[in-house]
C-alpha cells in the first residue's frame, strides 16, 4: 500500500521531502539569490568608499610630511593599508590623487562662501560669520594642511596651482567680489574692495602661513585677528 502511494505521488509531481508537509511543498519559496545580490553589492560599495577615503587620508599625511615631489605612492599605500595597485583603481597618478584631495576638502568651502554671498545682511555681520566658518571649517581642520601644501608646492608644480585656482580660488574670489559689490552699493565698504577681494581674504592666508612657521614661537589667536581685520575694513561703516 505504502509503495503504491509513493508511486502515485511521483506520477503526480508531488514528491514530498522528508519532514515536509504537502502544503509546505506547494508553498512558493523566496528566491534567495536575487535578494542577496543587492546586499553584497552594497557591502562592496561601502568597502570601496572606505578604501578610497583611507587612501586620501594617507595621501594627505604623506604629502604633508614629505611634500608633493618627494611623496611616493608606495608609502601612501602603506599608510592606507592597501596594495600600491589598489591606488590605481581610484586615481590615475600622484597628481590626480593630489587634485582629488583639493576637490574633496576645499571645494565644499567654496560652495559655503557662494551660499553666504547670497544672504542679504550687512556685510560686517556676514563677514563675522565667514570668520567663524573659516576658523571652524578650515583652520581647525586638515584643510589648512592642503592649502599650506598648495602655497609651498604651487610654484614648482604650476599645474597644482592652476587646478586649485580653477576649482576653488576663482569661485571664492567671484563670491567675495559679488558680496563687496553689493556692499559698496549700500555704502558699507570702500569701492576699492570690489577690485581687490584678496584684501578681504588676506588674514586667512596669513593665519595658515604663520601657523606652519611661527606659531610655536608666538601663538596666534586667529579668530581675534580676523575679527580685528573685519573691524578695520567695515567697522566705521557698520550699518546701524
Amino acid at each position: 500500500m505504502a509503495k503504491r502511494k509513493v508511486a502515485t505521488a511521483k506520477r503526480e509531481g508531488r514528491t514530498e521531502k522528508r519532514g515536509e508537509s504537502a502544503s509546505d511543498a506547494a508553498r512558493p519559496r523566496a528566491a534567495a539569490t536575487p535578494a542577496a545580490k543587492p546586499a553584497r553589492a552594497g557591502k562592496r560599495e561601502t568597502q570601496s568608499i572606505a578604501r578610497r577615503e583611507a587612501i586620501l587620508a594617507a595621501a594627505l599625511d604623506e604629502f604633508a610630511a614629505r611634500g608633493f615631489e618627494a611623496a611616493r605612492l608606495d608609502d601612501v599605500a602603506k599608510r592606507a593599508g592597501v596594495a600600491k595597485g589598489t591606488i590605481y583603481l581610484y586615481f590615475r597618478d600622484k597628481e590626480s590623487l593630489f587634485q582629488e584631495l583639493i576637490r574633496t576638502t576645499l571645494t565644499p568651502i567654496a560652495g559655503i562662501l557662494e551660499g553666504l554671498g547670497t544672504v542679504d545682511v550687512p556685510v560686517a555681520i556676514l563677514s563675522e560669520r565667514i570668520v567663524d566658518m573659516f576658523v571652524r571649517e578650515v583652520y581647525e581642520t586638515r584643510r589648512k594642511d592642503v592649502i599650506r601644501l598648495i602655497l609651498s608646492e604651487g610654484r614648482r608644480f604650476p599645474q597644482i596651482a592652476e587646478f586649485y585656482y580653477r576649482e576653488v580660488l576663482s569661485r571664492i574670489i567671484a563670491a567675495v567680489r559679488a558680496l563687496m559689490r553689493r556692499a559698496a552699493a549700500r555704502g558699507e565698504v570702500p569701492a576699492g574692495l570690489v577690485d581687490f577681494p584678496q584684501l578681504v581674504a588676506a588674514p586667512g592666508l596669513i593665519a595658515i602661513i604663520w601657523g606652519g612657521l611661527f606659531d610655536r614661537f608666538e601663538p596666534l589667536d586667529v579668530r581675534a585677528m580676523m575679527k580685528t581685520h573685519v573691524d578695520l575694513l567695515f567697522g566705521s561703516r557698520r550699518a546701524i
